[in-house]
């Protein structure tokens, strides 16, 4: 897939501002500093598409960029940010899961885990209620380049390995880095496919 246009549409407090045609959406959601705008800006070639900030947690809102005048690119919030309140954090988590559990054009979400950390529990719990909620997701490892080859296969094997004890069918996963472009044809591609799907249903 080569991407033409992408444009900020909105960002939205609720599922209910949320744009209203039905287009399908796929979202983007993470622990804080992730990579996440990185990687955004990354797959859509456009440097300033999403705003990256030296400090996480800056997404609070969803976030809906047009692709192609086609699809959307959905931004969320991350989610295990410890320096927001309570309160704050209990409304992020709301606004999250009603859109996740809600939102009819959600045809698929990308979850990315920074691959030079082990296993979190947060990522986990997250990735579970996703299937328990039977969300269609897939994994994205981001910052590949920040390890070697050898060492990223090594923790792309025991991170779906360690998925086994609960997972019969591992989903899907991507391997990327937005310094080097790794992993952004595979995910368009992965889109592209989804898209026609979608279409031809």
């Amino acid at each position: 897939m080569e991407i033409k246009t992408a444009t900020f549409t909105l960002s939205s407090p609720t599922i209910e501002k949320c744009p209203q045609d039905f287009r399908p959406e796929y979202a983007f959601i993470g622990r804080s500093n992730v990579g996440k705008s990185s990687l955004i800006n990354m797959l859509c070639n456009h440097k300033g598409l999403a705003k990256t900030s030296s400090t996480p947690g800056k997404t609070l809102l969803i976030n809906h960029f047009l692709i192609n005048k086609e699809w959307y690119l959905v931004d969320l919030p991350g989610y295990g940010f410890a320096k927001r309140s309570k309160t704050v954090q209990q409304k992020i988590q709301n606004m999250i899961s009603s859109y996740l559990l809600m939102r009819q054009q959600l045809v698929n979400v990308f979850v990315l885990i920074d691959i030079r950390h082990s296993p979190q529990k947060i990522d986990r719990e997250f990735i579970d209620w996703l299937g328990e909620s039977s969300i269609p997701f897939s994994i994205v490892f981001t910052k590949a380049d920040k390890l070697s080859t050898q060492k990223v296969n090594e923790s792309v094997k025991q991170y779906m390995e360690s998925l086994r004890d609960v997972w019969e069918e591992l989903p899907p996963y991507f391997v990327t880095s937005s310094e080097k472009k790794t992993g952004r044809d595979e995910i368009l591609s992965y889109i592209e496919k989804i898209n026609k799907e979608t279409l031809s249903e």
